[in-house]
């Protein structure tokens, strides 16, 4: 199986899953993220970093919501581990950074921790918490800083019940025109 072919799958057959407390499932997610990204006219890098931002949820063997047992996943890391065999830091190191994005995004905007889903509160808790001032200055330093702050905006906003999205065959286009294979 090709890593595209194997990327589809995981999205069609294992993203199944209910997306936390929210009402909508993994797959949503991640259709809704990539959608976002595309209707603000992103290139395919951030495209495929929205969609594939959670991928870590789905290559682990932890349960659909290991935050609600108290467990960090650090889906994250596990995504980006699996990702980088396949593309480059345009796309995986904002899929990297995004739950660092939110820890930024939580010490730099003060209305930003409004915006957050109970999961998302539940989560950033065992994440760290918001960012003091020296985690701030060294997350912007990062070189894809920005990127990861825009797919961490995507992610909050991409938890819509009943919203139309295209179905995970329209974004592979984009997947494979930034993978290396």
């Amino acid at each position: 199986m090709t890593i595209l072919a194997e990327i589809q799958s995981l999205l069609e057959s294992r993203a199944e899953g209910r997306y936390g407390l929210t009402l909508i499932n993994q797959q949503q997610h991640a259709l809704q993220a990539a959608w976002l990204a595309e209707q603000d006219g992103h290139d395919d890098a951030l495209v495929t970093a929205a969609l594939l931002h959670d991928i870590g949820h789905l290559v682990h063997d932890l349960g659909d919501n290991p935050a609600d047992a108290g467990i960090d996943d650090k889906h994250e890391e596990l995504g980006h581990h699996w990702l980088t065999q396949h593309f480059g830091p345009a796309v995986t190191e904002p899929v990297r950074l995004h739950v660092a994005a939110k820890r930024y995004l939580c010490g730099k905007e003060a209305d930003y921790f409004a915006k957050l889903s109970p999961d998302s509160v539940k989560s950033l808790a065992l994440q760290g918490g918001p960012m003091g001032p020296d985690e701030l200055a060294a997350f912007e330093a990062e070189p894809h800083f920005a990127a990861a702050v825009q797919l961490r905006r995507y992610d909050e906003r991409a938890k819509v019940k009943g919203l139309a999205t295209p179905p995970v065959a329209h974004f592979m286009p984009a997947v494979g025109r930034v993978c290396r294979d």
